[in-house]
């Protein structure tokens, strides 16, 4: 995957290219609408491999449509984000408080206040 002047880009900017055009899209979307949507020069092909990846990776969902398949998103950005935070966690060894604390120890006081707020809250 390469850009017009021969450099690689990573493949998460491409991922994220394509989440957003799914996300700005607001229905589900051909590789051929995705590619389209997407001010990257792709191939159609690569978009389609994309999206695949994102599918087995169960960011995207898809359903049979009359030529193949259309993706969409499977949540929103702010839950992708939590996704791949969770996903950090889980891959970060034995010592999952550690790695909190250190996350917390990163927080600004905003960030902090939100939090603790978001711990006290009355969940159902």
């Amino acid at each position: 995957m390469t850009d017009t002047e021969g450099e690689r880009r990573p493949a998460g900017e491409l991922e994220a290219s394509v989440l957003a055009a799914l996300w700005a899209a607001g229905a589900p979307q051909s590789a051929a609408q995705v590619r389209a949507a997407i001010s990257q020069d792709l191939a159609r092909t690569t978009v389609a491999t994309l999206l695949g990846r994102l599918h087995d990776k169960g960011m995207v969902g898809r359903r049979p449509d009359k030529r193949g398949f259309v993706y969409f998103a499977m949540q929103d950005s702010h839950g992708l984000t939590a996704r791949r935070m969770h996903r950090e966690l889980d891959h970060s060894g034995d010592d999952r408080s550690l790695v909190l604390a250190r996350f917390v120890e990163g927080l600004n006081a905003q960030d902090e206040a939100e939090l603790r707020r978001l711990l006290e809250e009355d969940r159902p």
